[in-house]
């Protein structure tokens, strides 16, 4: 599933469901598709989301100490939480700046 998010001051962000709804429940949504936040609400969730982000950036580091930077069986870096977030921050301060709404559905 892709979820798709909308408003008039941003260019639309489509990304992973999976992501998507862990991103919306950072900003203290429910996570539910479609919904929307508004304008005068936007604020306060992306204060949320760069707050959650920047804890999560302080748990990369397993129970055992070593670093979740790098997948052992592959050699491969994943993309962290704060990488997918960014194009939705960039919207989210759009919005804010321009006072208005945040939309965001499933996309076929």
């Amino acid at each position: 599933m892709l979820i798709t998010f909308h408003s008039q001051a941003h260019a639309d962000i489509t990304m992973f469901g999976d992501v998507a709804v862990s991103l919306l429940r950072m900003m203290g949504h429910s996570g539910a598709v479609p919904g929307a936040i508004l304008a005068e609400d936007v604020p306060a969730a992306l204060d949320r989301l760069k707050k959650a982000i920047a804890s999560d950036r302080g748990a990369a580091v397993d129970a055992a100490g070593k670093s979740q930077d790098e997948d052992e069986e592959s050699g491969e870096r994943p993309v962290s939480l704060a990488h997918h977030a960014f194009p939705l921050l960039e919207l989210l301060a759009a919005a804010a700046a321009r006072k208005c709404n945040v939309m965001w559905d499933r996309t076929a």
